[in-house]
């Protein structure tokens, strides 16, 4: 349970006795790394086949889930849990928050004159892409912060790095 700031498991302080605003960064953090290698990943690809922007957006959203989930899931799995419920675990902790960064990284992408357009090549695409990126962190960061204060998001992930795997 998260109250006042500071997450506990069964009355005891979280191993790395990090308070729900550092854990809330992390989580968004992590999220965000995936997101990022899926949205340029998807961009490569789009750019590669000459996709349209529509096209090449619903792959690098795709993509930001896919890399989003499976660096959560990768270290259960490491943990012994079963891929199915990794997954579940992963779902139901990482959706939320990467969906808020896909919205907001592809709004801003949007709203910035050309940058859907600029190639990887393009020095427009390397300063939209940041801006955007920063955008969507600031955005999923009091939806982590929501989800771990009512156990839910992260919170589900972090029981199994704490050993609460109950």
């Amino acid at each position: 349970m998260c109250k006042d700031g500071t997450c506990e498991h069964n009355g005891h302080h979280d191993h790395h006795n990090m308070n729900i605003n550092s854990m809330a960064a992390s989580a968004t953090l992590h999220c965000l790394t995936g997101c990022a290698i899926g949205e340029i990943l998807g961009l490569i690809i789009g750019t590669a086949l000459g996709l349209s922007t529509g096209m090449t957006v619903a792959i690098a959203v795709v993509l930001a889930f896919v890399f989003g989930f499976s660096l959560s899931t990768l270290p259960l799995l490491k943990m012994g849990v079963t891929f199915f419920a990794a997954l579940s675990v992963v779902f139901a902790a990482d959706t939320l928050s990467i969906a808020t960064m896909e919205v907001v990284d592809n709004s801003v992408m949007a709203v910035i004159p050309n940058a859907m357009n600029a190639g990887l090549v393009s020095p427009l695409f390397w300063i939209a892409m940041p801006l955007s990126l920063i955008a969507a962190f600031v955005a999923a960061y009091p939806v982590n912060r929501y989800l771990l204060t009512k156990g839910k998001g992260h919170a589900l992930v972090m029981k199994y790095h704490t050993g609460h795997n109950h």
